[in-house]
């Protein structure tokens, strides 16, 4: 009953579906407007229907409703198509593209105006009820191509900061509602760029590098009549070279999809190849000195003119710096402010009382009063141009380019003055006598005149090498300077030495200057000598260098020893059994070598005629690695520390057979020049030989320092008498102390005991003939680490052998089988015996009762 149900329902659903699902066919909501010469498409859908999911598709078109329907093209059907439109589907110019299952396009390439009419899309049955609708109809309009673009030619130059006016006439004959849009482009060698574009329902849009300056109003958008269209480029800039281009484009609006845009047919025309000339290639700047002689009295008043020149100078913003050598003096900024760096301090003093002024278009003059020797010099004049680029900046200021910046040649401003002059003193106060002692040199400044009141004195240290073995140049290297305030100024190749302390520059008293080196080395041999400078007041109050004097030079030098190490090493404690921990100590003991650090190598080999191994270094940083030669399971068990200032120790915990050999240390002795430096290689030096021997075989005696840390593996081996050579394994305790028995062809029971940490004893019970041959162990060692606590197997050791004879014994071996024997036999025949008379008695008895005489002598005898 139920299947009946189940069987009724989907009839009916399958009913329901068909009743209800109606197909639909759909294509290109219409009129669809076209230009003459243009590609066209024309979409199809088909939906709800049933069959197969790709649906097949045939159009056709007639003039007109009245008109006779021909074939154009189909999906299934080559032969389809009505033989006046074959040659164009066979030549491509008309084809149908399958975009899904259900969906294609029609296209012609280039379309005619005789392609005007009405076009439908059919798709044949493959429903199992007809239902909906299987065709659809649009209208095809073909209108002439009448769109023109005609762009107004450009200049080939423009200066930078200028403005561009592109202007482009666009129009079309208005046949059908059709709508123009306008864009202009810049096309550079590499990219083509939309600048901004108008249309075709009136709204503006930009491209993205474009998009900020027509906001901030550098781009205008100029509609004219008769179809004219101008765009202002304001204040144009270099990135504005290339190209530019007008394109008109005429859209029709259709109401596909709520309705979209649809571009009809476009042209494009060149306006011009456009050169922004740089502001740089105009930009003049010059420098005149207004004063009447080239060589000023202090207290007089400097005065300089610096005239401004270019092509497109009303465009510019300038902002001008008058400069003093490398230093800013004044500036006047582009929005007309005065800006003194006067008070700025310098290493030769500070600018001041230095004024600024604009005389007139591109003319700007410098007044420097009460000049001072300190104002001597070469003068320039730099100028900044700026080109406004519209709009806010982020602060709320005005956006600005710098389109050209240029400086003027100098002028040169003497100031005339009497000089200080001074005697100088360079003598050694501390002179080394070997590699690392101290050295200190004073600079002494006597007969002082012309210093005047508030003057002070500065040093500037100087090194140069000695000259060469071979006669080479010899260089010069500044170690510092003291200036006027006391500032203490580096030489680069010595700042990190004055850093440090390792070297020092002092003013011990105003006229004695001094240069101390801690540790001198013997790169600091050379010639040194001190430079004393005079610093006077300027009219402001600062301090100015006004003269230097240089002393003659000191040599430093020492007669050098070549440094040398002597290593010793000495045993601290013994390994004479496995699984025993050996150190041993090395101490350095240096000659002619001050502070220094140590690397170490501890090196073995098993003889001395083997090869050496490292075991491990300690590097003069204390950082510790292990060598090639070492066992990565065993590199616990070793430790290399520094113990002293030139005392080192090694240790190696459970020491096993492979460790025996000789040990020693190889110490390099390592120098700084000065803290933070890398290490050099002083010398280096190897220690005495320490050896590890000790013996260990089947009989081990003596014991480990710790009964706990060696423990044995033992295997009994036994060879038969008889039988050939072939040794078996009878028995084996492993050093958890499991015992392991091996099969054996023999009746005798075997046990091993273990008596003490080196003792192990075999026992046979009931010896056979069979046990008879040479018994032997073998022992494998397990030292314990103390560090890691983890077991590390040694070598095997081999006991001698022991021969064992079972003697036979005939009496005792035969008196139990015989009395076996003799027993089973007598029991077999008492029971024969018994077994015969129990059956005579059955089996031969007389039943019938016969009476017996009286007379038994008479029968008797008659028996």
């Amino acid at each position: 009953m139920k299947m009946d149900n189940f069987h009724l329902t989907v009839v009916f659903g399958i009913l329901m579906w068909g009743c209800c699902s109606a197909r639909v066919v759909k294509v290109s909501p219409g009129p669809l407007i076209r230009v003459e010469g243009q590609p066209v498409s024309i979409r199809c859908d088909v939906y709800e229907y049933s069959g197969p999911r790709e649906q097949d598709f045939e159009w056709m078109t007639s003039r007109d409703t009245s008109a006779a329907r021909l074939k154009i093209i189909s999906t299934f059907d080559n032969s389809y198509s009505h033989p006046s439109l074959s040659k164009r589907v066979a030549s491509g110019d008309i084809s149908v593209a399958r975009l899904e299952d259900n969906k294609v396009e029609l296209k012609i390439a280039e379309v005619k105006s005789l392609d005007a009419g009405l076009y439908w899309c059919q798709t044949p049955s493959t429903d199992s009820v007809i239902s909906g609708n299987y065709e659809a109809q649009v209208q095809l309009i073909v209108i002439p191509n009448t769109l023109s673009v005609s762009p107004q030619t450009l200049p080939q130059e423009v200066p930078e900061g200028s403005d561009i006016t592109l202007s482009c006439n666009v129009t079309r004959v208005l046949t059908h509602p059709t709508y123009l849009s306008v864009t202009w482009l810049l096309k550079t060698a590499t990219t083509s760029e939309e600048i901004l574009t108008f249309g075709p329902q009136g709204g503006v849009t930009t491209g993205a590098k474009f998009a900020r300056r027509y906001a901030d109003g550098g781009i205008r958008l100029v509609p004219g009549k008769n179809g004219v269209f101008e765009l202002v480029i304001s204040r144009v800039m270099t990135s504005n070279d290339g190209t530019y281009e007008c394109n008109g484009t005429e859209w029709t609006h259709e109401n596909e999809d709520g309705g979209k845009w649809i571009k009809i047919v476009e042209s494009t025309k060149e306006m011009g190849t456009v050169k922004v000339i740089p502001t740089g290639q105009s930009l003049s700047v010059k420098t005149t000195s207004s004063s009447p002689s080239p060589l000023l009295s202090p207290g007089d008043t400097l005065t300089l003119l610096c005239s401004v020149g270019a092509s497109n100078l009303q465009a510019l913003a300038l902002e001008v710096t008058w400069l003093a050598g490398d230093r800013d003096i004044v500036t006047m900024e582009r929005s007309g402010v005065v800006i003194s760096n006067a008070s700025s301090s310098t290493v030769q003093g500070k600018r001041g009382d230095a004024s600024l002024e604009r005389t007139g278009a591109g003319e700007y003059r410098l007044s420097v009063r009460g000049v001072g020797e300190e104002d001597g010099g070469e003068y320039t004049c730099r100028v900044r141009a700026f080109i406004d680029k519209g709009g806010k900046s982020a602060g709320g200021g005005g956006r600005w380019h710098m389109a050209a910046e240029k400086k003027s040649s100098a002028v040169t401003v003497k100031v005339s003055q009497i000089k200080p002059n001074f005697t100088l003193t360079l003598e050694p106060t501390l002179n080394p006598l070997m590699t690392a002692e101290p050295t200190e040199l004073a600079c002494l400044v006597s007969s002082i005149a012309h210093l005047p009141l508030g003057g002070r004195l500065g040093v500037t240290w100087e090194y140069t090498t000695l000259p060469g073995a071979g006669g080479g140049p010899q260089t010069s290297h500044h170690i510092g300077s003291l200036d006027g305030n006391g500032n203490l100024l580096p030489g680069s190749t010595y700042s990190d030495r004055l850093k440090s302390g390792a070297l020092s520059l002092t003013r011990v008293q105003p006229n004695t200057f001094k240069l101390r080196i801690l540790r001198t080395q013997e790169i600091d041999m050379g010639q040194y000598s001190c430079t004393v400078s005079a610093w006077s007041a300027s009219s402001h109050g600062d301090l100015v260098k006004t003269t230097e004097y240089k002393s003659s030079a000191v040599t430093v030098r020492w007669d050098t020893k070549r440094p040398t190490l002597n290593v010793m090493a000495k045993r601290i404690r013994e390994a004479s059994v496995g699984g025993a921990t050996f150190e041993m100590s090395c101490i350095v003991s240096p000659e002619n070598l001050g502070e220094a650090g140590y690397s170490v190598l501890i090196q073995s080999q098993e003889s001395l005629e083997s090869n050496v191994r490292t075991i491990m270094t300690l590097s003069p940083d204390n950082v510790l690695q292990h060598g090639g030669a070492t066992d990565p399971n065993r590199r616990d068990s070793l430790v290399l520390v520094k113990s002293g200032p030139a005392e080192f120790r090694f240790r190696l915990a459970g020491v096993q057979l492979s460790d025996r050999g000789f040990y020693w240390c190889d110490i390099t002795a390592w120098t700084k020049q000065q803290p933070g430096q890398t290490w050099t290689r002083a010398t280096s030096a190897e220690s005495n030989k320490v050896r590890i021997d000790f013996q260990e075989n089947g009989d081990v005696s003596g014991s480990s320092p710790k009964t706990d840390d060696l423990a044995y593996e033992v295997r009994w081996f036994f060879t038969r008498l008889r039988g050939g050579q072939t040794t078996n394994q009878v028995v084996s305790v492993d050093r958890f102390g499991v015992v392991k028995a091996e099969a054996r062809n023999s009746s005798s029971e075997i046990s091993v005991e273990r008596r003490d940490t080196h003792s192990y004893l075999l026992n046979i019970f009931g010896t056979q003939d069979s046990d008879s041959g040479e018994y032997f162990c073998v022992a494998t060692p397990w030292y314990l680490s103390a560090s890691t606590g983890a077991w590390t197997q040694a070598g095997e050791l081999t006991s001698s052998r022991v021969f064992l004879t079972v003697q036979f014994a005939v009496w005792d071996s035969l008196k139990l089988p015989l009395l076996y024997g003799a027993s089973a036999s007598l029991g077999v025949g008492l029971f024969s015996l018994v077994l015969g008379l129990i059956c005579a008695q059955c089996c031969c008895r007389n039943t019938a009762h016969t009476p017996r005489s009286r007379n038994k002598l008479m029968d008797l005898e008659m028996d």
